[in-house]
């Protein structure tokens, strides 16, 4: 997630408590989502927020629309911000496979990058168990799969890329030992790897490249021995590609980093899409920030795209349906620093002005709203110009901090850096408003983590 932004002064909330108590809708059980479920229509991109990577409604409510999605709308698979080679174990576990596990919990376990709580909870468990119990009397094709989309995984993608190879096509292996002796001085330390490109600029980008490169020119006859395995194959090569990239441009500063990594991700997603066939539809869990349209916070002014704002612009308007998540106040769990322990931390009362200051205030309760849709570009994209200057811009389309929270947090100083100027019913075309929220149920809780834990922290274990 990126990290976000210091917030500007808001506008006075005025008449707008009125305006958004009109848009509100009540929230209380999974048929309250009807009017989101019919919003939705026919549409084959549905892309599911949250403003925070450990907060447990999120992740509920998420579960219960998806799984209407997929009952009713027969959505074929998942895509999540978690990385590609864990998610695709509980892939094939979702789709019957025997050999990557007992039990979803046991699956989960095996994510072990931190933070390991992103996708190792009780909240996923669930989903992930729903899911193999929804597939198993489908036919292979129609199977409802679980993909991930991120970029992180560079060792474990180069090691999957080593194995499919050693077993399909001994004689290509070169290429994949080459960018394995190239990266091997860095010990598996992708920091380590990011700064020792600030004095080697294209560092390992050949070997990466040549690498795919060799796996694309082979492709029709891996395709012809097993489809599926070359699709995963040649998908880790990308990771290895874009990561390497990623790690160059991280330690040079400025969006490029971010825009590599959402390029990516988006282009995972068309990549699913044209697996699936035809008739594809997918369903996206990302933070607001990845899938809240960018053009309508700060993170424009600052050159930064996201994949809510790239699929818009790709596809026709009633094709993708950006929903975001958000809340007043609670618990979440989160780290104070990066690679440190997971913590059960407040989360308080909104900013005074911000959205979800200006939802509770409504009646304290949660609510659905649903916006009107934006005219758009031929192309897709949402036009600038009716939406921040045409006929019916009011108080709804003034920027106000949204909250949006990551793997590192500091509740007590939130203020000044955890809101993004945001106009919602431009970013979003739906938005899930929880007043109070709870950290969700990792299932990984460090060892020298147990004493010190309150009764109530949710091990999950």
């Amino acid at each position: 997630m990126r990290a976000s932004s210091s917030l500007r002064e808001a506008p006075p909330a005025g008449g707008l408590i009125a305006s958004v108590r009109e848009l509100a809708r009540p929230l209380r059980s999974p048929r309250d989502l009807d009017p989101l479920v019919e919003r939705i229509g026919d549409a084959r991109y549905v892309l599911l927020g949250e403003a925070s990577h450990g907060t447990s409604e999120y992740y509920t409510w998420r579960t219960l629309l998806s799984q209407r999605l997929i009952e009713e709308k027969q959505f074929s698979f998942l895509a999540v911000e978690g990385d590609w080679p864990d998610c695709y174990r509980v892939n094939r576990y979702v789709k019957g496979s025997a050999d990557e596990g007992d039990s979803a919990r046991e699956v989960l376990h095996g994510f072990q990058r931190w933070p390991t709580w992103m996708w190792a909870n009780r909240e996923v468990v669930a989903l992930v168990d729903w899911l193999r119990g929804h597939n198993e009397a489908l036919p292979q094709e129609r199977k409802v799969g679980f993909y991930g989309l991120d970029m992180y995984s560079l060792w474990e993608s180069l090691y999957a890329i080593l194995t499919y190879l050693h077993r399909v096509d001994p004689s290509a292996l070169p290429a994949a030992w080459k960018a394995f002796r190239c990266f091997e001085p860095y010990g598996e330390q992708a920091q380590e790897y990011a700064r020792a490109t600030r004095f080697v600029p294209n560092a390992c980008e050949e070997e990466v490249v040549a690498l795919l490169t060799k796996l694309r020119h082979k492709a029709a006859v891996y395709r012809q021995g097993d489809a599926e395995a070359y699709f995963h194959a040649e998908q880790n090569a990308l990771v290895l590609k874009d990561a390497e990239a990623y790690y160059r441009a991280m330690v040079r500063g400025g969006p490029e980093s971010w825009n590599i990594r959402d390029r990516h991700m988006t282009e995972t997603v068309e990549r699913l899409m044209k697996h699936h066939g035809a008739a594809a539809k997918v369903i996206v869990w990302e933070h607001n920030t990845h899938i809240g349209d960018a053009r309508f916070t700060d993170m424009a002014e600052d050159g930064m795209v996201n994949i809510g704002q790239l699929l818009r612009e790709q596809h026709a308007a009633q094709d993708v349906v950006l929903v975001g998540f958000g809340s007043y106040r609670g618990s979440v769990i989160a780290a104070k620093q990066w690679e440190d322990p997971m913590e059960r931390m407040p989360v308080p009362a909104g900013r005074p002005g911000s959205w979800e200051e200006i939802m509770h205030r409504i009646d304290g309760a949660d609510h659905l709203l649903l916006f009107a849709p934006e005219p758009r570009t031929q192309r897709g994209g949402v036009s600038h110009r009716s939406a921040r200057n045409g006929p019916g811009t009011d108080l709804l389309l003034e920027a106000r901090g949204q909250r949006a929270i990551g793997v590192v947090y500091h509740p007590d100083v939130e203020h000044y850096g955890n809101y993004v100027p945001t106009v919602l019913p431009r970013r979003y075309d739906a938005f899930l408003y929880i007043d109070e929220t709870h950290a969700l149920h990792p299932l990984h809780v460090p060892e020298r983590q147990q004493a010190e834990l309150p009764e109530t922290f949710p091990s999950g274990v």
